[in-house]
């Protein structure tokens, strides 16, 4: 099995051109990496489709109330294991190589399919129903379920201020099945995440030994779904990011060979450098905080790269004059390409945004928060766990190889980049912000996780040397390594306990709790969607609505007037100004004033309040930002007197613990 060229240390240092059929060598390593890519991600969506409608057939328990459905996630990680181990089987063996491709992609994603769909079989929501952060995400897909055209969640007239591209292509994966987009949340978390993992798995295959591929594939896969899958949309580029990253120094470290044979038969690392603008690309278009800490960490490359450059041209006898800065100009050369792709990429979803707020430009809220998480460095290989220990092994070998592999350089400058960021945001609360470096521990985890491996694997193998090659060390260390994973991974749904089992306890878009207990308040919002179409006389996406239950939003696309915290509401909007517009509102002393107060808002106004009805008052629960506090917003009452809206122009509606009031 022949090793990788990112792990090769006689990779020739050329531009694009130079070399017999360098670009033939371009275009067919990248039509063969996107051809796998394609036929993994087909296979993943089958394997994950049939998995979620069998789990449906089957009337489960409640997660949360019986133990059936934690025993059949045990079965099924096992029977994904079985898969793995049957495709490296065949990789060592040297046959069928299709069969084991397939085997590999089905495994793991029946693996990613089994461990989360299994414990949310019994409910229609994804981890952590529709709470806390998971409310404006859903409200999200269930906007791009209702159009195409890139908007802002809540706002209505203004482009998204977040990224857009994984509730697009979900909203448009759930309009073309029919399904509302609350409902299409789980299964397009499920399957996009089972689709990352597979991608992977082939980016990984493209870069190491096949056998080895599967392996760290399947730890960073598991690492993933325990710690970063209720956020689905970033969680699919925490998969992705460690064999990125590699990719990524294979594309700006080059260090020079005198073997022309080498040199010839490689695309000269522009392949890498296609394959890093395209990760990067995707990155701006799926989430802003990992975008901007992947470029950071390809701009420390870089940096290394040109250091270690100038060491090498340092020892050569004939240094032309500059010689250190022409060392890196390959290096900026090939920086500019990412950058080129990446941002055009980028524009794609940002690009609405960008334009706008050159003629609107307004406060950002989104970086205030610094939770205890954020006040510290994560050191997962000093956790008392499996995970903690794989950690370990890996920072360890990236210790002791940093010399040697370009692996373990690759991963050791991304750790590197992780810590000087999370200094950099803790420093950035002198300023009054922060970089919300606490969601970065995800990406940490697999990084440590995918070196873990390879330490793993290459401390094994010494081992085996140093003690003459026992007949029984190899199975010992396969015993080891399966037994010690499928340790971790049946406890993964223990760790995703609490996110679980929210999803069982939040009442659903049809108004159904999945652990069968009395739904919320939120059975109503059919009987107050219904009324608002009738009263009003327009589709949602017409109608702007004031409401503290924002998760309304969640499940009818309507547009609100006011965001559920500051800290999701696009700088454009302007959260603060109309909180304080609201309180005005509330102050008035007739439904006249109220009239007038509502034709000359500086922004659109509502269409129609729903309220909470509390004696002779109806009020709203608002928000505001208190950072540098922590909890970061504080919650606050805004009471409208009934008289107020005692007025033929305001048609009011009870229903339930609402109040409905229409513009007319």
């Amino acid at each position: 099995m022949s090793t990788a060229v990112a792990d090769s240390t006689t990779v020739a240092n050329s531009s694009p051109g130079r070399g017999p059929g360098r670009f033939a060598v371009l275009v067919r390593r990248i039509g063969g990496a996107a051809g796998d890519g394609v036929l993994a991600a087909v296979v993943a969506v089958v394997v994950a489709v049939v998995g979620l409608e069998a789990f449906s057939s089957v009337h489960w328990p409640a997660f949360n109330a019986s133990n059936v459905t934690r025993a059949i996630t045990t079965v099924g990680q096992v029977g994904a294991a079985v898969l793995l181990i049957a495709a490296v089987t065949l990789i060592r063996a040297r046959r069928w190589p299709w069969v084991a491709k397939v085997l590999s992609w089905a495994g793991i994603s029946a693996f990613v399919t089994v461990t989360l769909g299994m414990p949310l079989a019994a409910t229609k929501l994804y981890l952590f129903g529709i709470s806390v952060d998971q409310e404006f995400r859903t409200e999200y897909l269930t906007r791009l379920t209702d159009s195409a055209a890139l908007h802002d969640m809540t706002y209505v007239d203004l482009p998204p201020y977040y990224s857009a591209g994984w509730f697009w292509l979900g909203g448009r994966v759930a309009s073309l099945l029919g399904m509302p987009g609350w409902e299409a949340f789980k299964p397009w978390a499920i399957v996009s995440l089972a689709v990352a993992s597979v991608l992977a798995l082939v980016l990984w295959s493209k870069l190491i030994r096949a056998d080895w591929a599967i392996g760290v594939a399947a730890a960073t896969t598991a690492v993933m779904v325990a710690y970063a899958s209720p956020e689905a949309y970033s969680a699919a580029l925490v998969v992705l990011f460690a064999p990125a990253m590699v990719l990524a120094w294979g594309a700006l470290h080059r260090p020079r060979t005198s073997g022309q044979d080498a040199a010839a038969a490689t695309a000269g690392g522009w392949g890498a450098v296609t394959g890093t603008g395209i990760f990067l690309g995707v990155s701006a278009m799926f989430y802003t905080l990992f975008f901007a800490m992947a470029v950071f960490a390809v701009c420390l490359m870089a940096l290394f790269a040109w250091i270690a450059a100038i060491a090498q041209r340092g020892r050569d006898s004939d240094r032309a004059s500059l010689w250190w800065l022409r060392a890196l100009r390959p290096i900026l050369l090939r920086l500019v390409v990412i950058g080129i792709i990446s941002g055009a990429l980028g524009l794609v979803t940002y690009g609405p945004y960008l334009a706008k707020s050159l003629s609107g430009p307004g406060s950002n809220a989104a970086l205030h928060y610094l939770p205890e998480a954020g006040s510290q460095l994560a050191f997962p290989m000093f956790q008392f766990s499996l995970l903690g220990v794989l950690c370990l092994i890996g920072t360890i070998w990236l210790v002791l190889r940093a010399a040697s592999s370009r692996r373990a350089q690759a991963l050791g400058i991304s750790v590197v980049a992780i810590y000087l960021w999370s200094l950099l945001s803790m420093t950035a609360t002198a300023a009054g912000t922060t970089l919300l470096a606490f969601r970065l521990e995800p990406i940490l985890q697999a990084l440590l996780a995918s070196a873990g491996v390879f330490g793993f694997a290459e401390g094994s193998r010494a081992i085996y040397r140093a003690l003459n090659e026992p007949k029984r060390f190899r199975a010992v260390t396969v015993v080891v390594g399966v037994v010690g994973a499928l340790a971790f991974t049946q406890d993964i749904p223990s760790i995703l306990n609490t996110e679980i089992t929210t999803a069982y306890t939040d009442t659903d878009g049809d108004g159904v709790r999945a652990d069968q207990r009395s739904p919320s308040a939120v059975s109503h919002y059919h009987d107050v969607d219904a009324a608002l179409l009738a009263q009003t006389g327009r589709r949602r996406d017409q109608t702007v609505v004031l409401t503290a239950d924002t998760s309304f939003l969640a499940y009818y696309p309507y547009y609100g007037f006011q965001a559920l915290t500051p800290h999701y509401a696009n700088p454009l909007a302007d959260f603060s100004a109309r909180a304080a517009e609201i309180t005005r509102w509330s102050k008035l002393g007739s439904p006249a004033e109220l009239r007038d107060a509502l034709a000359h808002s500086p922004w659109r106004a509502p269409d129609a309040f729903v309220f909470r009805s509390s004696g002779d008052s109806y009020t709203l629960r608002l928000s505001s930002d208190v950072y540098p506090n922590d909890p970061n917003v504080r919650r606050y009452s805004v009471t409208f007197p009934k008289t107020l809206f005692a007025d033929p122009h305001f048609r009011i509606t009870d229903i339930g613990p609402f109040t409905l009031v229409v513009v007319r």
